[in-house]
């Protein structure tokens, strides 16, 4: 269901917090030297905001209430997480958050590029078009899909910190030209009505409140005629939220990731129908029969192995690694050379990276559901209020 109300958006403010809290880290080349130079006192108060939806909440406990709480904050929710996880992911995994599926032989960045241009042909993506990459993170695979692509990418994202690292990673790969990176809402996007040929969403969108309001607002600023194409985040069809082994699952990977609502597959095309979309294809692609699982990394399954420049992050995927990084991090934090709150957030990174692979070993989630759309080149206006408030869900519930 479209949530009644959306946080009032105050850039000023967080522009303010950004330059408290990372001051010039952005410039740094060094994710991992970005992440020890954290204001202090900023960095627990990120710390603090974020982990007041989840310290002392269990799947056991948890409440419809406590879920509506996280909702009515997810703006702030999400950008305090990538506040606390951005120079770890990119320190951890790579510039590109997201996952993907592999081949034998693959190396690792090159199995993510190929989804982000997987992604970009099933969409027909082409030279010369104006695309909106809605959650670009650090805007690696905005710079991936314009390269593929030939396509002027502006990237939208409600974290001041990583529209900095977005720009600047652009103008270093001499890309200023084509792609730009902007601050907003994605649930009250800015832009006018009709404003690109195409929108796509990489693993981002699961921190809406409402799909079917965020789909609302992509269809408004998307032509006539334009396609949508979104990798999205699901439990699936055998998840059962009175079963609390699944609950458990659902609820580390929300905490570990940011997510205020997550929900089924069911909903979220009840969504993008609701939104106005024509659904062309869709297709759960971590149910290809695919030699090598999308959550091997995570896993740190040493067979899968592709090659030696993937050791290093394999390394830091096991469960050696991960205690070593706890240790480190203690270490640092006790000798006053990282903020406090860093080893708190790379813990919880961790126990969602195990309910990551426990969801996708049981088919109970799902990373990579692929939806492509259209924008019918005729339709009836209707009254859509901010994109999505006169609409009425067909669903009335998550599960």
């Amino acid at each position: 269901m479209a949530p009644g109300r959306l946080e009032v958006e105050d850039h000023s403010r967080d522009a303010a917090f950004n330059t408290s809290l990372h001051g010039k880290t952005a410039s740094e080349r060094s994710s991992f030297m970005s992440m020890i130079k954290k204001d202090p006192r900023a960095q627990k108060a990120a710390t603090d905001e974020y982990f007041k939806h989840w310290d002392n909440k269990s799947a056991a406990t948890e409440t419809e209430q406590v879920r509506e709480e996280r909702k009515a904050e997810y703006a702030t929710l999400t950008r305090h997480y990538y506040n606390l996880a951005t120079d770890l992911y990119e320190n951890g995994w790579a510039q590109s958050f997201h996952f993907c599926r592999f081949t034998p032989g693959e190396p690792f960045l090159q199995a993510l590029a190929r989804h982000e241009h997987y992604l970009a042909h099933q969409m027909s993506l082409r030279d010369g078009m104006r695309v909106l990459d809605v959650g670009c993170g650090v805007g690696k695979p905005a710079r991936e899909i314009s390269k593929f692509a030939g396509v002027n990418i502006v990237g939208l994202n409600n974290n001041d910190y990583q529209i900095e690292r977005a720009t600047n990673y652009a103008r270093k790969e001499g890309m200023s030209n084509q792609l730009s990176f902007t601050k907003g809402d994605f649930m009250q996007m800015s832009f006018p009505d009709n404003s690109f040929d195409a929108v796509y969403v990489i693993e981002a969108t699961v921190h809406a409140p409402s799909l079917e309001g965020v789909y609302s607002e992509i269809f408004r600023v998307l032509k006539p005629g334009g396609v949508f194409g979104v990798y999205e985040w699901f439990m699936t069809d055998k998840y059962n939220n009175d079963n609390p082994h699944h609950r458990e699952i659902r609820l580390a990977i929300e905490q570990g990731d940011g997510i205020s609502n997550m929900v089924k597959v069911a909903e979220g095309l009840q969504a993008i129908q609701n939104a106005g979309f024509i659904l062309e294809k869709h297709e759960d692609l971590a149910n290809r029969p695919d030699s090598i699982p999308w959550y091997y990394p995570l896993a740190g399954d040493w067979k899968y192995l592709s090659s030696l420049g993937d050791l290093f992050t394999m390394l830091r995927m096991t469960k050696l690694g991960r205690a070593s990084v706890h240790a480190l991090l203690g270490g640092l934090e006790r000798i006053g050379f990282a903020p406090g709150g860093t080893q708190k957030m790379a813990d919880s990174l961790a126990v969602a990276a195990d309910a990551l692979v426990a969801g996708g070993k049981e088919k109970l989630f799902t990373p990579m559901y692929l939806m492509v759309a259209r924008k019918p080149m005729f339709f009836a206006s209707l009254d859509r209020g901010s994109g999505f408030a006169s609409q009425k869900s067909a669903r009335d519930e998550s599960w």
